[in-house]
């Protein structure tokens, strides 16, 4: 199957972005992973090429190994880019590898831990999802019933229940679903339209807390499943290793510190000791792409294992 991965980075998320693409090639992934990025290219991209694609779609392309290919896209969006994700996989799937079957958005701070094989399969079952750390959310949930009277509201009918809450971290749409996308988009221009959403300013509390209760994408998205016939296949926390026994991929979600931020021992003596998100990190941090000196991988490596060892330490005490 011929597919693509894409993310979104501005800032220092470009470690994350980094070490998302090292994962995923070492699990046997050979294909585009498209970048849209505001800013610069970060240090370790600087061999890319400008280029021309369709539709005189301008972008930079660095080959990261054999069969593997960034294409940096700069953005000009005044969204804050978790607004931009159905956006930017639609232009993906469309425009801009129009010969892709199936398309995947993974957040940046996500490592992949899962042979590429499975993903594939996965999209062929239905639209590709994890559940979120909070993974309940039932149909008669207040939140929920909000969501679909501000659905029934703005024209949309024929609306499921669902009962789990997914992350919009990661999502995987094969070619004959790709009209979610288009539904995600919509709810998201809605609610902005009616002053339930700020696009450049997510996670307000102010739309966290008001009717109907829509502060984000990842709301938007839990509702575009609602709206969508399209089947879906998910897996639950473990899959973003919320919670053990994990096997697919791993998710440094908020209240989390980046890995790539992470002052290992000092956190860990503040009670916060390496998790499985920083060990797979470090773990894909070097190959095909090296992203740090020898030195300062060999410290980290040093750092998780001092990590580890407090953590037990404090456990125990």
């Amino acid at each position: 199957m011929q597919t693509a991965i894409c993310t979104l980075y501005e800032g220092d998320y470009h470690y994350g972005v980094g070490v998302l693409t090292n994962s995923l090639y070492n699990h046997g992934f050979r294909g585009n992973v498209w970048v849209g990025y505001r800013g610069d290219l970060p240090f370790w991209a600087q061999s890319a090429r400008k280029c021309e694609g369709l539709k005189s779609l301008q972008y930079h392309q660095q080959t990261v190994a054999d069969g593997c290919t960034i294409k940096w896209v700069q953005l000009d969006t005044p969204k804050h880019l978790t607004n931009h994700k159905p956006d930017f996989m639609w232009d993906v799937m469309e425009h801009y590898d129009p010969e892709i079957e199936a398309v995947y958005y993974f957040d940046p701070d996500i490592v992949n831990k899962c042979d590429w094989d499975f993903y594939e399969y996965w999209v062929t079952c239905g639209v590709a999802v994890c559940c979120d750390s909070w993974t309940i959310v039932p149909a008669n949930q207040p939140r929920r019933i909000a969501w679909k009277q501000f659905a029934e509201n703005n024209g949309f009918s024929n609306i499921r229940d669902l009962d789990h809450h997914y992350n919009g971290g990661f999502i995987g749409v094969h070619r004959e679903h790709k009209l979610v996308l288009l539904m995600w988009r919509k709810l998201l221009e809605i609610a902005s339209e009616t002053g339930y959403l700020d696009l450049q300013r997510p996670y307000s509390l102010k739309h966290t807390n008001t009717y109907p209760y829509f502060p984000n994408d990842q709301c938007a998205m839990n509702l575009a499943l609602m709206i969508s016939s399209c089947p879906l296949s998910t897996v639950g926390p473990e899959g973003m290793d919320f919670i053990p026994g994990g096997i697919t991929m791993s998710h440094a979600t908020v209240p989390s510190i980046k890995p790539w931020r992470k002052k290992l021992i000092i956190e860990a003596l503040k009670a916060d000791p390496p998790t499985i998100t920083d060990k797979v990190y470090w773990q894909h941090s070097q190959s095909p792409i090296q992203l740090y000196s020898g030195t300062t991988y060999k410290w980290n490596q040093f750092a998780l294992r001092v990590g580890s060892a407090i953590g037990r330490f404090i456990r125990r005490a």
